[in-house]
């Protein structure tokens, strides 16, 4: 019988669909990353996507596979299993959990702001669920030890905490505008603390750079510090839109006639606009730096610049995996 009809076995399913040197294309990917509506997938879908990825793999093709299906394979088996281990990723770890989960998360940080019991609690939830998604989602080369996680968990909780309460007891004599944007302060300052701690190794042993064509020229800690003042960058730009933009609309309807007779639309018009921003600030901010980032040549240590420049002199830029 013929094989006309079979794929070939060169599509390169490792990488993604789209060029991810351009903004655009990094968008693309991220947003088929981050659908939710990959957690409504069943058990099953989720085994046949992987049966067929792994033996595309292996260099066999389930006959009447077309290039959109194992492209849909390859995201929906992504989506749902761990890179480096293969294990079946907590479905609230999942990339594809972020917006509902956050939606939720945000909403009532956003919602409960006045009572400081609240405040705590939905700030130490938001933590609890930050540490599922970074061990969710860990580099395999530098895995991370469940010290180093508690360490990170710990700070980041407790840095939210003061920041929220400490800013909250300033704000008292401010408007009250001011107050509603006490939750993002928080957020971006245990993003500021709970990043950095949880990729501690990284920051002292460095990470792998390596030439245009992948192969290793050593380890840099700049490369490292670089790489992860993106993620930050990356994360609190995500918390933006939606911590910024539904407290300043809520407070304008707060004063119409409208939500004063229907008080009780205001928590659900607050959860429908954070999650009408996340859905977009999420895969639109992962995609802010390509994920293989560069970094020149003459910003590495000194050792490092010079092993590079004795070997390579040609080199001027190097690249590595800055993570998510």
């Amino acid at each position: 019988e013929s094989k006309m009809g079979e794929l070939p076995l060169d599509i390169n399913i490792q990488e993604p669909r789209w060029d991810q040197s351009t903004f655009l294309g990094r968008a693309r990917h991220f947003f088929t990353v981050t659908d939710p509506r990959n957690l409504l997938l069943s058990g099953a879908q989720l085994e046949a996507s992987r049966n067929i990825v792994q033996n595309y793999r292996a260099g066999v093709v389930t006959p009447g596979l077309t290039e959109d299906q194992l492209w849909r394979a390859k995201y929906v088996y992504d989506s749902a299993f761990h890179p480096d281990t293969g294990e079946k990723v907590v479905l609230i770890g999942r990339m594809s959990a972020q917006v509902p989960m956050n939606m939720t998360i945000t909403g009532c940080m956003l919602i409960f702001y006045r009572k400081t019991p609240t405040v705590v609690f939905w700030q130490w939830l938001n933590q609890s669920f930050n540490a599922i998604v970074n061990y969710s989602n860990r580099s395999g080369d530098a895995p991370i030890t469940v010290g180093q996680l508690g360490t990170a968990y710990v700070s980041a909780t407790t840095g939210a905490v003061a920041t929220a309460l400490g800013l909250k007891s300033l704000t008292k004599h401010l408007p009250p505008l001011v107050g509603r944007f006490v939750p993002f302060a928080a957020v971006a300052a245990a993003n500021c603390i709970n990043i950095p701690l949880m990729r501690q190794r990284e920051l002292q042993v460095g990470i792998p750079v390596t030439n245009e064509q992948g192969q290793r020229l050593g380890h840099s800690v700049a490369a490292a510090k670089q790489g992860i003042f993106q993620v930050v960058i990356s994360r609190i730009c995500m918390a933006i839109p939606a911590m910024a933009i539904p407290p300043v609309i809520m407070d304008t309807l707060e004063k119409k006639d409208f939500l004063k007779r229907r008080p009780w639309l205001g928590a659900p018009l607050q959860m429908g606009l954070v999650g009408f921003c996340l859905v977009f600030a999420t895969p639109l901010c992962c995609a802010l730096f390509p994920q293989r980032s560069s970094i020149h040549v003459s910003r590495l240590e000194p050792e490092l610049r010079a092993q590079i420049q004795e070997q390579n002199p040609s080199i001027e830029v190097v690249y590595y995996n800055k993570g998510l």
